[in-house]
């Protein structure tokens, strides 16, 4: 659907009171549109209804004319910059963003996280969600792999069993 008419439409959701449904079609939008500002806004806009600051300052942190409260909101949930850039979820250059402020924001998050991560990243190579090198990380994929190891030998045993009662 075109990008007009999904507006239009998230518009008479929200004129009869279907923000829950308005807010999935600006969601959809924003992950199809990720560099339209236009769009953040109107989501925010969406999230202020909701109540929830922390994802309106999400959504506003683009915009100059952002309320303070939200931004702070935002940063205290997303605390690190590559939690801050994944939930920005912009796509490609910051030249792309259609103002100054947004792409001084976008380089000052992308170099922020860049530097902690010790590497240069970019946006549409985005971090995952978990640290490299860490224990944490490293005993969670040896039980996960233990436990793989464990169900296939378990199925290998209950069908070598099955097979020789087949040939009793």
């Amino acid at each position: 659907m075109p990008l007009r008419d999904t507006l239009a439409r998230a518009d008479a959701d929200l004129a009869a009171g279907r923000v829950p449904v308005a807010r999935q079609r600006l969601r959809g939008l924003v992950s199809s549109f990720p560099n339209d500002l236009m769009l953040r806004r109107r989501l925010a806009e969406v999230y202020r209804l909701y109540g929830e600051p922390a994802e309106a300052g999400r959504w506003m942190y683009l915009e100059q004319d952002r309320d303070p409260a939200e931004t702070s909101a935002f940063e205290a949930r997303y605390r690190t910059a590559p939690q801050r850039m994944r939930a920005l979820a912009w796509r490609g250059p910051e030249s792309f963003a259609q103002s100054a402020f947004a792409r001084e924001q976008l380089a000052a998050v992308r170099a922020a996280c860049s530097g902690a991560m010790g590497r240069p990243v970019h946006w549409d190579t985005m971090p995952s969600g978990r640290s490299a090198g860490t224990k944490g990380s490293a005993l969670t994929d040896f039980l996960a792999g233990a436990g793989c190891l464990a169900a296939v030998l378990a199925f290998l045993a209950i069908w070598l069993n099955g097979l020789a009662a087949l040939f009793d």
